[in-house]
């Protein structure tokens, strides 16, 4: 099939990645993204990246990209460990290197400067302010994608990497379940570019990943991003066509509790300001560690956001058709185990690849059907794995039982 038509709706970091891989591989690509631009909504800060991810990233972007990428990427090193309150250490953990990758393996970065890197080169196939509504299966074995504004379009593939609230994950799957995890974050950055702010976050909070859990499991989780060069220096030097916006050193801070140890509701919580937010977080890690409170109290407030945590319930594999799914449309899992990104852009990866030998002539339905088996083993290994993390760590509901 090599006229292959792929529709991608939803522009973020699986979505992207995979439109970098077909782009590349010469595969006919186009994105449609509901947001009416790139920069539209806060969607996080930092994102762990791990071998998986690094894989997938040099695998779907030009060579040029990808070393971007790796420039701009901080190495915070390997250590993930996890303290009381008070700052006891009450598990060390260092994960292993992986040969041949940067930072062995263990890499940060700044979501949205992820997020410009798999922009690079696709303007003409990202469309934004198109929200999908719904999709025809054609009686040709093709598939119209419908929208919002009343506009279509066809393809021969249609992916739904449209997110947790995924419009084709509903009418494709509309028996897969996601649920609320019972946990609520505030996520929100701490400025790091000063030595003084620097100096007064105590230093073995500054690993890949350091979770410290409080008192009915309330808990903060930190993370370094600190950047080698200047990213004009960066994109100058090794690729100039890819634009990056500025960004300086920061710490991820993310605090969060069960939803009932808020003392407000969930329409209350996600209504107040940033500065109300950081007020109710101070007040939830009153006598913690001073160092800890210190480090919470020069969040910029501005930064600060809540989140429900939500989780996917494992499902069966289904009859494959030209429809199928990526990224947290059909595996979104809880941050315990910081791999969700991650497995989005494997499955980018793994999905570029099928589609590349559909081109070169496998059956298109076999060439899905090979990346959903693939796909459903390690995307709900992560779900489930992130669920009994989550749950033993800081209280998470656990995880309800799969679906036939």
């Amino acid at each position: 099939m090599s006229d292959l038509r792929v529709i991608i709706a939803g522009g973020g970091l699986g979505g992207l990645a995979l439109a970098q891989g077909l782009h590349q591989a010469g595969i006919s690509v186009a994105v449609y993204e509901k947001d009416p631009s790139p920069g539209f909504r806060n969607q996080g800060y930092r994102i762990r990246i791990n071998s998986d991810g690094i894989t997938a990233l040099r695998a779907v972007l030009t060579p040029q990209a990808y070393e971007v990428f790796a420039a701009t990427a901080a190495t915070p090193g390997p250590r993930m460990d996890t303290f009381d309150h008070q700052l006891n250490l009450l598990h060390a953990q260092a994960l292993p290197p992986v040969p041949g990758l940067p930072g062995g393996g263990h890499l940060a970065v700044n979501r949205m400067t992820l997020r410009q890197i798999l922009l690079s080169g696709l303007d003409k196939a990202v469309h934004y302010g198109a929200r999908l509504t719904h999709y025809d299966n054609n009686a040709s074995g093709s598939v119209t994608a419908h929208f919002a504004d009343g506009t279509s379009v066809s393809g021969d593939v249609l992916i739904g990497a449209d997110g947790v609230n995924s419009a084709v994950r509903k009418q494709y799957l509309p028996k897969a379940q996601v649920v609320d995890a019972g946990l609520r974050l505030l996520y929100g950055k701490v400025p790091f570019a000063s030595d003084e702010a620097r100096v007064s976050v105590p230093p073995e909070l500054l690993g890949l990943w350091t979770t410290v859990v409080g008192p009915e499991r309330r808990f903060v989780g930190l993370a370094p991003v600190q950047y080698r060069e200047p990213m004009h220096e960066v994109t100058a030097r090794l690729a100039p066509g890819v634009e990056l916006g500025d960004d300086s050193d920061y710490l991820a801070c993310v605090f969060g509790a069960r939803r009932e140890q808020f003392p407000c509701s969930d329409a209350e919580l996600f209504a107040m300001t940033g500065a109300e937010l950081q007020a109710l977080t101070l007040s939830l890690v009153e006598g913690w560690h001073p160092g800890l409170v210190e480090t919470v109290s020069r969040q910029d407030p501005a930064s600060i956001f809540p989140v429900s945590v939500r989780t996917s319930v494992p499902v069966a594999a289904w009859e494959t058709t030209a429809v199928t799914l990526l990224g947290d449309a059909i595996h979104v899992m809880s941050p315990a185990i910081g791999v969700g990104a991650n497995t989005a852009l494997r499955d980018a990866r793994v999905l570029t690849g099928r589609l590349v030998q559909a081109v070169g002539g496998r059956p298109l339905a076999e060439a899905l059907h090979a990346y959903e088996e693939e796909m459903l083993g390690y995307g709900f290994d992560a779900v489930r794995d992130s669920a009994a993390r989550g749950h033993r760590l800081v209280s998470q509901d656990p995880l309800p039982s799969p679906q036939a």
